[in-house]
């Protein structure tokens, strides 16, 4: 290959990489992405009440429970948790997750069926069959520290 073709291939490549680098949010400090309590509230707490073919709702159990996974009582008569609630929801799943990593973190894991990776045991059955289930990848994304902001078209 001539000095010239090297020099372009290159120049090229940098091209790429700098168009690639663009059109993804990369954090080269390596710290760990933030939590985003209104993502939490407004994306992932509606999977928390949402009601599977075939299962019970995570909240149905979880709201009850006195696990790691505890979600505060929905007061009789509302259909969502008040502000206070969701905070405190949000602390304690917070707690179940490893920001960043999603494949390491419990709250993904443990509802997941084995085939797609998940823990051996979820009384509550198999909420997600795969990780390519639409409220496993939300949760997924928050776990990757999306916002609300990332969804607005730009």
């Amino acid at each position: 290959m001539s000095k010239h073709a090297t020099v372009r291939r290159g120049a090229i490549l940098s091209i790429i990489v700098t168009m690639m680098l663009t059109l993804v949010d990369f954090d080269v400090s390596g710290a760990e992405p933030a939590l985003n309590y209104e993502f939490f509230k407004q994306r992932v707490e509606p999977v928390f009440l949402k009601k599977r073919v075939g299962h019970t709702r995570c909240y149905v159990c979880h709201s009850e429970s006195t696990n790691a996974f505890r979600l505060e009582k929905i007061k009789p008569g509302s259909t969502f948790w008040t502000e206070e609630q969701s905070h405190r929801n949000f602390e304690n799943v917070s707690a179940l997750v490893a920001p960043g990593d999603p494949a390491t973190s419990r709250l993904l894991l443990h509802p997941l069926a084995p085939e797609g990776g998940g823990d051996a045991f979820h009384s509550g059955g198999r909420q997600f069959a795969t990780r390519s289930d639409p409220d496993w990848n939300m949760l997924a994304r928050w776990v990757n520290g999306a916002t609300l902001a990332d969804e607005r078209p730009r």
